[in-house]
């Protein structure tokens, strides 16, 4: 029995195409509440950039992939920081001179310099472009995600991971850019943390996304579910491919599954 499903925003709530939720999943979300089933976000989004919901309501939030999930009335579950040592060594290091890198901070966010891929893929997921601010801003504070404006080849050719930054992983979905968060960090983690608040079994999950950061917790619950317009690697890990975002995959898969 389905009890707490996760969904994903970009790509997976929210069309690419219309920077809107399509109406069919607005009603599907609804009824999903109406029947007693929860429904948490689980995004690489800060909270400070989740403004595009339509008003929905939802009984929880797993954000910046997983470092800082909360209730829907941000009574705090979890919190998971990138250590300082790192962020002094990415200082001392001085890779942010030419490669642009976002810090979020509690509900405040900025960049170190501002780009063609920082304005790509601002106007992808239609925000503005953060405020750009010296990288020694970041020291002493609770630093919840970054993210680096490189591609998985420059990263593949970079010893960051490896001596800058041990204690973090990369999140990609998408080429221009990774989230980085704390190493153990990640939306499977931060569903474990949900579900062991509320006092939901892990049997009774569902889950909805379409990008590579959205692998572990598709993989991680009872049933994962992957958008059409997903990556293939991300399809090869799903329980069930429902139909793209903006042809009501999400109706489509809750109707297939017998919850609508």
């Amino acid at each position: 029995m389905t009890k707490a499903i996760f969904f994903d925003i970009d790509g997976t709530l929210i069309s690419f195409e219309t920077h809107k939720i399509p109406a069919s999943t607005q009603e599907a979300l609804k009824e999903l509440r109406s029947k007693g089933i929860k429904i948490f976000i689980a995004t690489g989004r800060p909270w400070c950039l989740i403004d595009n919901l339509a008003g929905l309501e939802f009984d929880g939030y797993i954000t910046v992939n997983g470092s800082y999930c909360f209730t829907a009335d941000h009574q705090p579950i979890y919190k998971g920081c990138i250590p300082q040592e790192d962020i002094e060594r990415l200082i001392d290091s001085r890779q942010a001179e030419h490669t642009p890198f976002v810090f979020v901070h509690d509900n405040d966010m900025f960049v170190t310099g501002i780009n063609e891929r920082v304005l790509k893929v601002s106007e992808l997921i239609e925000i503005p472009a953060p405020r750009v601010a010296p990288i020694e801003e970041a020291r002493g504070k609770d630093i919840l995600q970054m993210m680096g404006y490189f591609t998985a080849e420059e990263e593949k050719n970079s010893d960051l991971f490896q001596t800058v930054l041990p204690h973090c992983e990369p999140m990609r979905w998408y080429p221009l850019f990774a989230d980085i968060i704390a190493r153990g960090n990640s939306k499977r983690m931060g569903i474990d943390k949900v579900l062991e608040y509320y006092g939901i079994d892990l049997k009774d999950t569902m889950a909805f996304g379409d990008g590579g950061n959205d692998v572990p917790m598709l993989k991680h619950v009872a049933t994962g579910i992957a958008m059409g317009n997903a990556e293939d690697h991300v399809k090869a890990v799903a329980d069930y491919v429902t139909s793209a975002v903006d042809d009501n995959g999400i109706a489509n898969a809750l109707q297939h599954f017998g919850l609508i």
